[in-house]
């Protein structure tokens, strides 16, 4: 019976010891990860309970071990690079999980790099300026990103429409950002995929551990051995974009191979044209490293990266080339005895060696390193001398020409240049020949094939200091040391059959090197020849607080940048400061940036960053004329920027993304162009300078995926934005005054125009819109396939500055204004064009097999389905300086100074087969 009196009592109290204990009480969660393919364990694998501060590393076993304490349902996030991230559900009220063998798949987006190189590559056949930087898009899963990497960069689209020179590139935490224009160069590392894959991304103006950083963040690549991939690797590749075929091995030493590890990697391009004619390609990639493990906290490692990539150049149309040629057509090259010879060739030979010594300690990590390069880089070009343009695309020999003559339009002209040009539209190499050996010429050169060079030797050094203070408190340091010298110069590639090139400005008839023989020969300097050296010093500290919930950062950044020219000509048309050097130039930047986000509940994220930086010039802004003299560009100095962004991240069971706005202004900024114009004042070669250059960035990213299965995604991606100028700057032309009768004013070489009137006119940043719909699927048998459907619009072209001054009003004849100018012919003939708004499709697959030890992937991407033709980028060209002249020349309907553009690539494919073993 008292036991029955005191079982009430009894039931409360286990009750309450049972309750209490179970609050108390983790739940431990193991498992091993391994390839699903070659059931090779997962080393490093990050494995975390999402929402919490429960976390743990896969060993060199592939095995994980983590205590949580789970409330319901928890989702386990299990992700390592280049493989596809793991949503695990968790249930709570056990004791042990023990999920067993993991396997985890290959991304697919991993196995697109190579494509989407192959993309990049597209833009370095142009000019210098457009290139984007592929590095910030081959580092991320991030949904926008990876869209903006594998489709919308067929459309030259630019991030947030920055320049290249907005992303900073290091390699383990050395900067690799060339001191000329700010930009990194792919080429240097271009075909080494297999040991420049692990990179680690900091988007945006964010905290980064590696620097301060552009605005659109810092891209690290770490080429540690430890961290490559262990075994050997066989890939070949063939496309019709680039090049037309790639074989590329790979091999890295065992990660149980003791504490000396090695790798090296070799890639071959070549193609002797790739969609555009006459794009030849040849390039050779190496790649050596050793790593020493001297103990468990200190690594040395060292590399080096050999690479030889020489590519034929294709040229901008005007709309009347492209209406008779179509897309593919280039007017760089000619037959020469039954072999493709393109008169534009880009050579980059600039191998660089580095030493890095890592120390990683409980509390503190540092990284040291020194980086040294030394090469060469070349462009080819023709030039003539008192003889007609060999280019078969100018504008004399068009059928515009005839049409819009000052004495009326000649039909019949017309119709015999557009049969001629359609009969020979390419470089006629044996009239050149021919024309150097007529006895007229008396061994003198009519034409000849120059390279213009830049021979570079750059040492960087670099420190970087990372310290655990607490738990929740981090500070990262770093100073940079960096000094480049280069000779610039041009050199005699080919007389072209002549015996000698005489050394005289054919427009001004004065001396290039009034102390220099007057006839040059085969291989030798003429035109111009001088030195640049420079000097960059940068410092970064930064502190991070980072809890559960909260995460805030404070980071201040310093540059200083030292430049001087020396010149090794006496130059006629400028004897006194042509010679000798420069006075040094020294700019000093300054940077700040913050941030603060909230973590919600481990699915939601918001936060906001802010940035106010004073950035000093590239080493090509300051200079107004180095070929020829020390002058500098008037105005030059720091341009200040101020950005601003706001960024939430959602990531549920089926649905993950980011919504990002940001508003970045760009302030007293300085531009130089070179070009010849008729302007009111009269008809020179100018170097154009626009000063107090203000521009305006603003807009909406977003990008999410949403998985209905483990096989089967969705991706929705947009961007929306506007790239305005903000000012009206002050434009000056600077000019030749050797030639009085052919000076824009007698006895002056520069003439102030006064403000350009630009503030509203789109920036030529790429397009301003973009959109984007894909669709994945992933079948257990180891075989993918996707599509996307993809727009790009709101793209302008880059406009005349001249033609926005008040020159532009007034009449050459007489040197005064043009009367009767109607409002609506005005706008009309300055109306800022826009490109056609672009779709597209694009589709990939890949497949998979694993046979006994060896792993085979294919990879197939097909790019614009339909072979939609679109122009991806343009310019107006500044010939015509004045109203008069423009009017004229538009009357038509089909200018001899029309704009020039970049087209799209038509169908294209690109098909990789690796073996790993």
């Amino acid at each position: 019976m008292r036991f029955f009196r005191y079982r009430k009592a009894v039931f409360w109290l286990m009750a309450m010891i049972n309750l209490f204990t179970g609050f108390g009480q983790k739940t431990v969660i193991q498992g091993v990860l391994l390839e699903e393919h070659s059931l090779a364990v997962i080393v490093g694998a990050q494995v975390q309970v999402e929402g919490t501060d429960s976390m743990a590393q896969s060993n060199t076993q592939g095995h994980f071990k983590l205590e949580a304490d789970l409330n319901g349902t928890q989702i386990l996030l299990v992700s390592s690079k280049e493989f596809i991230t793991l949503r695990i559900p968790l249930n709570s009220g056990e004791v042990l999980i023990d999920l067993g063998s993991v396997f985890m798949a290959r991304d697919g987006v991993r196995a697109q790099a190579d494509q989407m190189i192959a993309l990049s590559e597209i833009q370095l056949l142009q000019e210098d300026d457009i290139v984007t930087n592929p590095e910030i898009l081959r580092a991320t899963r991030d949904a926008f990103l990876t869209r903006a990497a594998f489709d919308f960069r067929q459309g030259f689209f630019r991030i947030r429409g920055y320049d290249s020179r907005q992303s900073e590139v290091l390699f383990n935490g050395s900067p690799m950002n060339r001191l000329i224009n700010g930009r990194p160069d792919w080429n240097h590392w271009g075909g080494l995929n297999d040991v420049t894959r692990n990179q680690d991304l900091s988007y945006g103006i964010g905290p980064s551990a590696y620097g301060f950083g552009g605005l659109l963040g810092i891209t690290n690549t770490d080429t540690r051995i430890s961290n490559l991939r262990p075994g050997a690797r066989l890939s070949s590749s063939f496309s019709n974009r680039t090049y037309t075929g790639r074989v590329m091995f790979s091999y890295s030493s065992s990660k149980s191979a003791g504490p000396l590890k090695f790798a090296f990697s070799s890639s071959r391009r070549w193609g002797d044209e790739g969609f555009v004619n006459g794009t030849l390609y040849d390039a050779y990639s190496f790649f050596g490293g050793l790593e020493l493990a001297v103990n468990k906290q200190n690594t040395v490692l060292l590399n080096a990266f050999l690479s030889n990539n020489r590519r034929g150049r294709s040229a901008p149309l005007t709309a009347e080339v492209f209406e008779l040629l179509g897309n593919r057509y280039n007017p760089y090259w000619g037959d020469q005895a039954g072999t493709a010879r393109n008169s534009r060739v880009r050579t980059v030979e600039e191998p660089f060696f580095s030493f890095h010594h890592f120390y990683r300690g409980k509390w503190l990590s540092f990284t040291n390193g020194i980086v040294f390069q030394k090469g060469t880089r070349s462009s080819s070009r023709l030039a003539y001398f008192n003889a007609p343009n060999p280019d078969p695309a100018y504008y004399r020999y068009l059928p515009s020409y005839y049409i819009n003559s000052s004495f009326g339009a000649n039909f019949f002209s017309s119709l015999q240049a557009t049969e001629a040009f359609l009969l020979n539209p390419q470089i006629d190499w044996a009239m050149l020949y021919q024309a150097n050996k007529n006895e007229n010429s008396a061994g003198r050169a009519f034409y000849l094939l120059q390279d213009d060079v830049v021979q570079t030797e750059t040492l960087s050094i670099s420190s970087l200091i990372n310290i655990k203070i607490s738990n929740k408190l981090s500070a990262d340091m770093n100073g940079v040391y960096k000094q480049s010298n280069s000779a610039n110069f041009a050199r005699i590639a080919d007389l072209l059959g002549a015996k000698f090139h005489t050394d005289v400005d054919p427009f001004s008839d004065t001396r290039n090197d009034i102390n220099g023989d007057l006839e040059r020969l085969q291989d030798d300097v003429f035109g111009y020849s001088y030195d640049f050296n420079s000097v960059q010093k940068k410092a970064f500290a930064q502190l991070k607080w980072d809890s559960r919930k909260w995460e805030a950062f404070l980071a201040g950044g310093y540059e200083r940048r030292d430049f001087q020219r020396t010149g090794h000509f006496q130059n006629e048309r400028y004897p006194e400061a042509s010679l000798g050097r420069s006075e040094g130039l020294s700019f000093t930047g300054l940077g700040f940036k913050a941030g603060l986000s909230h973590d919600f509940n481990g699915r939601h994220r918001f936060g906001m960053n802010f940035l106010r930086r004073w950035e000093p010039p590239t080493l090509g802004q300051v200079f107004l004329d180095p070929r020829e003299r020390n002058a500098l560009v008037s105005g030059a100095d720091n341009e200040k920027q101020t950005a601003m962004e706001l960024n939430y991240l959602f990531r549920t069971p089926l649905l993950t993304g980011r919504i990002s706005g940001f508003y970045t202004r760009f302030q007293e900024g300085t531009e130089r162009n070179f070009f010849y114009v008729d302007t009111g004042l009269g008809s020179d070669f100018v170097q154009e300078v626009s000063n107090g250059l203000d521009r305006l960035h603003m807009g909406v990213e977003f990008g999410a995926n949403y998985n209905f299965s483990n096989s089967v995604k969705l991706t929705f991606v947009a961007a929306i934005g506007k790239y305005r100028y903000a000012s009206n700057p002050g434009l000056t032309l600077n000019f030749d005054n050797s030639s009085p009768e052919e000076s824009l004013l007698p006895g002056a070489d520069q003439v102030d125009l006064g403000e350009a009137r630009l503030k509203g006119l789109n920036l030529p940043a790429g397009p301003q819109q973009a959109y984007s719909v894909g669709f994945e699927y992933r079948d257990p048998k180891f075989w993918w396939v996707g599509i996307s459907a993809n727009y790009l619009g709101h793209n302008y072209t880059a406009i005349s500055k001249i033609n926005r001054t008040e020159s532009f009003f007034l009449n050459p004849d007489t040197g005064e204004p043009f009367q009767n100018i109607r409002e609506e012919t005005l706008a009309a003939l300055l109306q800022q064009t826009r490109l056609e708004d672009a779709y597209f499709l694009n589709l990939v697959g890949g497949k998979s097999w694993r046979i006994k030890q060896k792993y085979i992937s294919l990879f197939l991407s097909l790019n614009n389905l339909f072979d939609t033709v679109f122009r991806t980028g343009g310019f107006e060209q500044s010939r015509n300086g004045n109203y008069g002249q423009l009017l004229q020349d538009n009357l038509s309907g089909t200018p001899l100074f029309g704009n020039k553009y970049w087209y799209s690539f038509g169908r294209t494919y690109f098909l990789n087969l690796a073996l790993n073993f």
